[in-house]
This record gives C-alpha cells, structure tokens and sequence, in this order.
C-alpha cells in the first residue's frame, strides 16, 4: 500500500475519510495525496489550471479569467486551511488539483500518482443501495480501477478485526477477491467469504455453495485456512450483507462492481428503514475485469 488518494471538497464528510486516510497511512507507512476538483469548464481555465502545482495556481494573476483564478485561489486557501487540522500535524501529504467535469478525473488522477487505495466520504445516506446508486460516491466507484474506501461517518480509531466480503459467483472476480484478501492481511483482519442465499430461481443447496467455494478458493489461490466461508439466507442480497454484518460486528464489507453497472447489479430490493438509519460501516469496492 505505497499511496492513498484522497478526494476533498473539504466537506466535514470528506474530514471524517481524512481521519481515517491518515489513520491508514501511519499503518502502511504509505504517501498521502490530498485531490481537490474543480468543476469549471477548460475554456474558462488558464493554462496553469491544468497543472498539480498548487502554488503555481496560489500565484495566477487575477486578469486570468477572474472567475476561474477565484476558484483555483480558493482551493489554496481551503488547503492551506485544512494542513491546521489536528489529523495532519507531522504527516507528510501531497497536495493536488485538478479540473474535470466529471469523476472520472479522480481515476485518472489515481493512476498519475500510482495510488493503491481511494479513500472518500459519503453525504448523509442511510442505506446501503443510497450510499451509492445515483450518488458522486457511485460515480467514482464506476470509473475507479483501483479499490474505493467509502466512509459515512468519523471514526477515530479505525480498526478492522472482522472483514466480510460478498460474493456472487461473478465471473471474472478472482482479482477481486485476492485483491480483498491482501488488503485484510495488510489491516491484520479475519476475512470471511459471505454469500447470500436468496429464494426463487437463485437459491442454491449448501452441498452446492459448499463446492463452489471450495472451487472459488482452489482457483484464487486462497489458504483455505485463512479466510472462512459462510452461507447466509435472506429475502435479497443487499438486506442479507447488512443484517450477516450487524449480527457479525462486521468492521469492513466487502463488494464487487462493474464499471458499466456500478454496484447496482449486485443489490436487489431496499432494505426497511430503521436498518438503513443505522447501518454506518465502511464498504470497499474491487472492480471486476
């Protein structure tokens, strides 16, 4: 884990994933990139809008496009504001922005700065499905190659003892899986392998589940030693993941997305409301393919 990227409008969401972005830096040893977006359209931007260069934007002049600079000049300030907190004293961080109108700029600054990890905040949602579908959380997570940490709420000691992965059987998702397990032995987690047994045309026999994790662990790779299996039985999948979890004190869930999808094809039906009021764990996402 040599670098987290962290997205910031410097939100007290986006604060709450920065805690916890410094907590796992400190632990991997890793570099800290802090992206900071700017949604202005490029006739409107200078050159030096382009660049990562914080202070060559901090010394624009203002004759260059005012409405454009004011932005970018603002962004200094907010990070200039944001190095006085608390979290970051003695932590060594880059500082980044850039223009893009949309959230596949975050993946490609992921690749520029070779980060490991994208740590981000979500606004407000309750539920699981909320948390994603339709939300800039979502987007990121559809275009990011690389894993998204998604965080609702600040967490001052984040530990993760017990990590659950979901899976489905997805075709191409072995990846995924050794991706989700080095990153439990990185966090010194146990990992469990969930699936969800669904009624109606999916529902599958234990003897069957039993064989196809046997088969998903043999083709991964995985010491069967390591990570435990579990069938849990519920009306639908997202509901069945949230309550396993909440009985579990799950400390990380685990899932799969397609670019093209997102995570909609993984999750079914809602859940009841007062679950989603209280569901607050973080959830990483591994892209398929």
């Amino acid at each position: 884990m040599n670098t987290i990227l962290l997205p910031t409008d410097f939100s007290e969401t986006a604060n709450h994933a920065l805690e916890i972005a410094v907590q796992l830096t400190k632990k991997f040893k890793s570099k800290l990139v802090l992206l900071h977006m700017l949604e202005i359209p490029l006739n409107m931007m200078p050159d030096v809008a382009l660049t990562n260069d914080v202070q060559a934007i901090h010394n624009t002049h203002q004759n260059d496009l005012p409405e454009a600079v004011y932005y970018m000049k603002l962004a200094k300030k907010r990070f200039e504001e944001l190095a006085q907190l608390p979290i970051l004293k003695g932590i060594k961080y880059e500082e980044a922005v850039q223009n893009h109108l949309d959230f596949k700029g975050i993946n490609s600054s992921a690749h520029k700065h070779n980060a490991d990890l994208v740590v981000m905040g979500s606004h407000g949602a309750t539920g699981f499905k909320e948390v994603f579908v339709g939300s800039n959380t979502e987007k990121v997570v559809r275009t990011s190659d690389i894993p998204v940490l998604v965080i609702k709420s600040r967490n001052e000691n984040f530990e993760v003892k017990n990590f659950v992965y979901a899976t489905n059987w997805e075709a191409n998702s072995l990846q995924s899986l050794r991706d989700a397990y080095h990153l439990s032995q990185k966090l010194g987690a146990n990992m469990t392998i969930l699936y969800i047994n669904t009624p109606g045309h999916t529902f599958l026999t234990s003897r069957e589940i039993n064989q196809k994790f046997a088969t998903l662990l043999k083709s991964s790779n995985l010491n069967a030693d390591t990570v435990r299996t579990t069938i849990y039985a519920d009306r639908n999948i997202e509901e069945g993941i949230l309550n396993f979890c909440n009985d579990t004190n799950a400390d990380l869930i685990g899932v799969t997305t397609h670019g093209r999808k997102g995570l909609s094809h993984f999750l079914n039906q809602s859940i009841s409301e007062d679950i989603a009021n209280h569901f607050e764990i973080p959830v990483v996402t591994f892209k398929i393919g």
